[in-house]
């Protein structure tokens, strides 16, 4: 698919048939790099992962990185700087450990959301998480760092999750 093809239907909204699995359930595995010395997955590590798997849902959905984060050569009109973020380790994680992780995206008011991120090893059904991060995002004019409202690429993509109930495939597969 191509980019912009999901959350595009007639009316802006996200196709009934695109399974919220797609995009709100992300897969990855510990690598050595991201681990210290004693082969645990380093704590600055997590916060990474969850803006990665932010920006991959949001690509996976069909909305491109150019849309929302700037480039050399293009600032999007609108930007959405993380104004808070918080990380829980539940379990150690360590190399080779494959991890799942769980969005669950949900807006606060007109121009702020907020991602829940949950890290299971394995499928998220294999047991308890291993740990848990948040970010917190405010829209701001780029121009002049004024509060504004959500872009509306942002808005399906909250809409479309919301509208999922963040319930993911039986399978959850990674």
């Amino acid at each position: 698919m191509t980019a912009g093809a999901l959350g595009t239907e007639a009316d802006g909204s996200a196709p009934e048939r695109v399974d919220p699995g797609s995009w709100l359930l992300l897969c990855r595995s510990v690598r050595f790099g991201d681990t210290d010395a004693a082969g645990v997955m380093h704590f600055h590590q997590l916060l990474g992962w969850c803006h990665e798997a932010y920006e991959e849902s949001l690509e996976r959905f069909g909305i491109a990185a150019a849309e929302v984060f700037p480039r050399p050569g293009h600032t999007p009109a609108v930007a959405l700087p993380i104004v808070h973020c918080q990380a829980d380790f539940l379990a150690p994680m360590a190399c080779g450990d494959p991890l799942a992780i769980k969005l669950d995206p949900r807006r606060i008011d007109p121009g702020c959301f907020e991602l829940s991120y949950t890290f299971h090893r394995g499928k998220p059904s294999d047991g308890q998480p291993v740990a848990r991060g948040l970010s917190r995002h405010l829209a701001i004019k780029s121009a002049s760092r004024a509060r504004c409202p959500l872009p509306d690429p942002i808005v399906r993509w909250l809409e479309a999750s919301a509208a999922s109930g963040a319930i993911l495939s039986p399978s959850e597969a990674c």
